[in-house]
C-alpha cells in the first residue's frame, strides 16, 4: 500500500450522512399494535407501528415516544428518524406539500431549535420527562418563548419512562384510553396512569 493510501485512511472521516446510516443499521427494531380510545378527541383507531430504538436511546425514552404518539394519534401522524436526524422532530405530521402541520419533540431542546420549529410548523409540542432538570430548563427558557402562540410545552413525571419500559417486548400489543386529559396506557397485565402537566 502506498504512503498516500495510508495517509488517506488515517485522515478519513465519515460524512454525517454515512454516520447516520451506520447508526440506523445498529438500531433495535420493535413492533407495536396500538388500540386507542381517545374520548377527549373522539378518536378511536388502531395503529401498527415500527419503532427503531437509536443506540443512544433508552427503552424509557422510546416508550415515551410511543405514548406521545398515542396522545396525538392521527392517521397522518408519523414517527420520524428521531435521534438519527437533527432536521426532524421525534414525531410529526408532514403534509404532501412538504409543509409541517405538527412538530413534536421530546426532552429539553434549545432555544434555537424551538424557534426554528415554531417558524416551520403550524403547531409545536415539547414533552419533557426529567422533572428536576426540566424545571431548571423551563425557568431559563420560558420568558424567551412567550411570543410563540403555536408552542405547547407539557411535562411528564420522572417515573414515566421507567414505568413504561416495563411494558417493552419486541412485539407489543397495547391499549390506551384517554379521558379528561389523563391517559391509561398498558397491555393485558399492566397499566400506567399518565397525567401530563401543561407548562405552556
Amino acid at each position: 500500500m502506498s504512503c498516500n493510501a495510508v495517509e488517506l485512511l488515517l485522515t478519513y472521516r465519515p460524512s454525517k450522512k454515512f454516520e447516520q446510516i451506520l447508526m440506523a443499521l445498529k438500531a433495535t427494531v420493535y413492533k407495536a399494535d396500538l388500540q386507542i380510545s381517545d374520548m377527549d378527541r373522539h378518536y378511536y383507531h388502531n395503529h401498527s407501528l415500527t419503532l427503531a430504538q437509536h443506540p443512544s436511546e433508552t427503552l424509557g425514552r422510546m416508550m415515551i415516544r410511543l405514548l406521545v404518539f398515542t396522545l396525538h394519534a392521527h392517521e397522518d401522524l408519523a414517527l420520524t428518524r428521531g435521534l438519527s436526524s437533527d432536521e426532524e422532530p421525534d414525531i410529526w405530521i408532514k403534509l404532501p406539500t412538504g409543509e409541517i402541520d405538527t412538530w413534536i419533540d421530546l426532552g429539553q431542546p434549545d432555544e434555537k431549535r424551538i424557534k426554528k420549529a415554531c417558524g416551520r410548523a403550524r403547531e409545536v409540542f415539547i414533552y419533557t420527562y426529567s422533572q428536576r432538570s426540566a424545571e431548571v430548563w423551563w425557568q431559563q427558557i420560558n420568558t424567551k418563548l412567550t411570543r410563540f402562540d403555536n408552542l405547547h410545552v407539557i411535562a411528564l413525571s420522572d417515573e414515566i419512562g421507567s414505568s413504561l419500559s416495563q411494558l417493552v417486548q419486541r412485539t407489543m400489543t397495547l391499549q390506551c384510553s384517554i379521558q379528561d386529559g389523563e391517559a391509561w396506557f398498558g397491555d393485558e397485565k399492566n397499566s400506567v396512569h399518565v397525567t401530563p402537566t401543561v407548562l405552556k
